[in-house]
């Protein structure tokens, strides 16, 4: 069996939560992305993240997605499951009910608390992870939970929990903290940066293992991960930084901007968002396209796309 450092290295897309035009949950959809990431061969995906609109989603429609999500991976990958929530208990049993159907880990993010304490998020981390019987992977992530924390605290959650597997390091400036947190770990625990690859090539260089985020083209960032661990940190300069404008673009507050690439690729039939969420603007569209246009001209986005073939033009 792998160990958690191998487990949890590599390439773990995160992955919206298809809606249809009347926000209706799209399985369809869903399992549609699904086959495609397990047709690249990516490690591992991840169900009801911040991209996956988990907030917006009632307690049925979770266990809908995480059953969609282990019976379509099949076993080719791994499927992580997002339960974080603002209940302590909550959390629990909803990292039970993905372990019932069959997850393969946990992401668990803190919430804010009206008077901020380090050390209760070290005790909500040793409850979930006493409560659960899966891998968790922390998530440090303060622009979407209004928590920071310390390196030092979250070397003292990992070092009194065993079950965390996986850190996912998402607090800025990430490369130095990546670093920091690398040196600080009392046992090795793998780091995988996300913010849609936005430092992606930083956070290589100080320490990241992998990624795990949404962005659309994880084909690059296989690539990209590819050409770092086989030496040649050149290329995997070029292959980042070919495609750093649109990492950019779709980085942009909300993910409707990702979900109509995704609906551009053919892997969703809707670019829907769950109200309130927003739209896609027409103006984001024309960009969109002209940007799409720009860095890949001519390639067909619904078929996974040759990077070496563009790097090299």
């Amino acid at each position: 069996m792998a160990s958690a450092t191998e487990r949890f290295s590599g390439v773990f897309p995160i992955l919206a939560t298809p809606f249809r035009d009347d926000e209706s949950v799209d399985e369809s959809s869903l399992r549609r992305m699904l086959a495609f990431m397990a047709g690249l061969g990516v490690e591992g995906v991840t169900v009801l993240g911040v991209l996956g609109e988990a907030s917006r989603l009632s307690d049925r429609e979770r266990e809908t997605i995480v059953r969609t999500a282990v019976d379509g991976a099949g076993g080719r990958m791994a499927v992580i499951v997002g339960v974080s929530h603002p209940g302590t208990r909550a959390t629990i049993e909803l990292g039970c009910m993905a372990a019932a159907l069959g997850a393969d880990a946990l992401m668990v993010a803190p919430s804010a608390e009206p008077v901020p304490s380090e050390a209760r998020v070290a005790d909500y981390y040793a409850r979930v992870c006493a409560g659960v019987a899966l891998p968790v992977v922390l998530q440090d992530h303060p622009a979407s939970t209004g928590v920071h924390l310390s390196v030092a605290t979250i070397a003292r959650i990992v070092a009194d929990n065993a079950a965390i597997a996986c850190i996912k390091a998402e607090a800025v400036p990430s490369p130095p903290k990546i670093e920091a947190l690398s040196a600080a770990l009392s046992r090795p625990v793998p780091i995988l940066t996300g913010l849609g690859a936005l430092y992606g090539q930083f956070d290589l260089e100080r320490g990241a293992a992998g990624y795990n985020t949404g962005f659309a083209f994880p084909e690059v960032l296989q690539a990209q991960l590819a050409a770092w661990r086989g030496g040649d940190r050149a290329l995997a300069l070029r292959i980042w930084r070919h495609f750093l404008p649109l990492i950019v673009f779709e980085q942009q507050p909300g993910v409707a901007v990702r979900k109509e690439i995704l609906r551009r690729r053919g892997l969703i039939a809707s670019g829907a968002v769950r109200h309130p969420g927003a739209g896609l603007a027409a103006g984001s569209a024309a960009q969109l396209s002209a940007l799409l246009d720009d860095t890949m001209p001519g390639v067909d986005i619904a078929r996974p796309i040759d990077v070496m073939a563009l790097v090299r033009r």
